[in-house]
C-alpha cells in the first residue's frame, strides 16, 4: 500500500490493506464516550484493537491517548476497559502515562468535582519494546553532590554524601517522568487535537528515523506532521473528508 498518505476511510479498511507486522508505531487519540463525536462518526473499538495488534511489528508500540466522560454523575471507566482489552488481544501494557493539561477552565466547576485536567496515554507494546529513545530534561540541582538516603533495619534514616573523588554529582539532564504537562492545542476546524509536542515526544521515544508511524484516527494530522518533521514515514486514516482537508494543509506545510 502507499505510505506517506492519509486515507479518507474507516481505519479498518486501511488496516485491511496492511500485511501482518507492518507498523512500527501508532500514535492516536480515538473518539471516546460522548466527549468526541468527530462529526457523528463512531468506531468499532474491539475490531480496531485486534487489527492494531495484527499490523504492529514485534517490538512495536501503540500509544492510545484517551479519557472518560462523566455520565449521570459517574465517570464511565471506558479508558480502563479499553486498556484491559488491549491486554486481552495480546499487547503488553508497557506504561500508563498522563497527559496533564496546563491550561484549565478558570471558572468554578458546577458538578461538585474538580476540573478534568488530564488524559491517559496508554503505551502498549507487542512483546518487548524494541526502540526506546528517552526524552531528557534539565536537572534543577545540576552539579551538586549526590546524597544517598538509606533506611537501616531499625528504621533509622542515614544520609551519606558520596565520595566526591568518584565524581558523583547531579548530571545536567535526567530522563523525563511519565507525566507530561502540555498546553492543549487549538487547530481551526477541529475541536480536539492533541499537542504537537505530545506526538513529537512519543514519535522520538518509540521509533527511529525511517520507521513507519500510523494514526488510525488522524483528525487534524498532528501525528503525520510530527512524523514528517522527525523523518519518519507515516500513514493515516480519517473518515471525515472535512478533516482530511485540514490534514492536507498541515502536511503540505510540514513538508516544505
Amino acid at each position: 500500500m502507499e505510505i506517506n498518505k492519509c486515507y479518507n476511510e474507516n481505519c479498518l479498511d486501511t488496516m485491511a490493506k496492511m500485511p501482518d507486522d507492518f507498523v512500527d508505531l501508532t500514535v492516536t487519540s480515538p473518539p471516546y464516550d460522548n466527549l468526541r463525536t468527530y462529526n457523528g462518526y463512531s468506531f468499532d473499538f474491539e475490531a480496531v484493537a485486534k487489527e492494531l495488534y495484527r499490523v504492529t511489528k514485534q517490538g512495536g508500540v501503540v500509544v492510545w491517548v484517551v479519557g472518560d466522560a462523566t455520565i449521570k454523575g459517574s465517570e464511565t471507566g471506558t479508558s480502563f476497559r479499553q486498556a484491559l482489552f488491549f491486554k486481552d488481544v495480546g499487547f503488553n501494557l508497557h506504561d500508563t502515562m498522563i497527559y496533564a493539561k496546563t491550561k484549565i477552565n478558570p471558572l468554578d466547576p458546577k458538578n461538585k468535582r474538580y476540573w478534568q485536567s488530564f488524559e491517559y496515554m496508554f503505551v502498549f507494546s507487542k512483546g518487548a519494546v524494541s526502540r526506546c529513545n528517552y526524552i531528557k530534561e534539565p536537572c534543577k540541582h545540576f552539579g551538586k553532590k549526590v546524597i544517598v538516603i538509606q533506611h537501616s533495619a531499625n528504621g533509622v534514616i542515614r544520609q551519606d554524601r558520596v565520595d566526591a573523588q568518584k565524581n558523583n554529582t547531579v548530571k545536567s539532564h535526567k530522563i523525563k517522568g511519565n507525566i507530561w504537562a502540555m498546553t492543549p492545542a487549538q487547530i481551526k476546524g477541529h475541536h480536539a487535537p492533541f499537542p504537537e509536542q505530545l506526538a513529537n515526544d512519543h514519535i522520538i521515544s518509540w521509533s527511529n528515523e525511517g520507521d513507519l508511524v500510523y494514526d488510525p484516527f488522524m483528525g487534524s494530522g498532528t501525528t503525520a506532521k510530527m512524523a514528517i518533521i522527525n523523518k519518519r514515514n507515516w500513514i493515516g486514516s480519517e473518515i471525515s473528508s472535512e478533516y482530511c482537508e485540514i490534514i492536507q494543509r498541515r502536511i503540505t506545510t510540514a513538508s516544505t
